[in-house]
């Protein structure tokens, strides 16, 4: 896996941490949670702009979406008691599939 994909994954996993962190801002009237969110982002932002030096912007945004939000669902099940119910996890499923087969189809190692 080359440098540019770890960052993407990286930035997607950051997105995971922001997306949680936003809950525990309550609004952003958090000052520590706030802050460690908005670092979140920034960091999450600026490695998915390093990574689609070398990767399609296309299948690098759609991989980074697909892990911030699978990842969101799933801290979501396991933080937040949200439903796991079959069909969520099959879905899920389904878009972790997706984006394992957008990361071997884009043309770039």
């Amino acid at each position: 896996m080359s440098s540019s994909w770890i960052l993407l994954v990286i930035a997607g996993l950051l997105e995971v941490a922001w997306t949680v962190g936003l809950k525990y801002t309550q609004g952003f009237t958090r000052p520590l949670p706030s802050v460690l969110t908005v670092g979140a982002i920034i960091a999450s932002m600026g490695l998915l702009g390093l990574a689609v030096k070398q990767l399609p912007i296309g299948t690098a945004y759609a991989v980074w979406v697909g892990i911030g939000a699978a990842g969101a669902a799933i801290a979501g099940m396991v933080l937040f008691q949200e439903p796991a119910t079959p069909s969520r996890l099959f879905f899920l499923g389904m878009m972790i599939v997706a984006i394992i087969g957008l990361k071997f189809t884009s043309g770039t190692h």
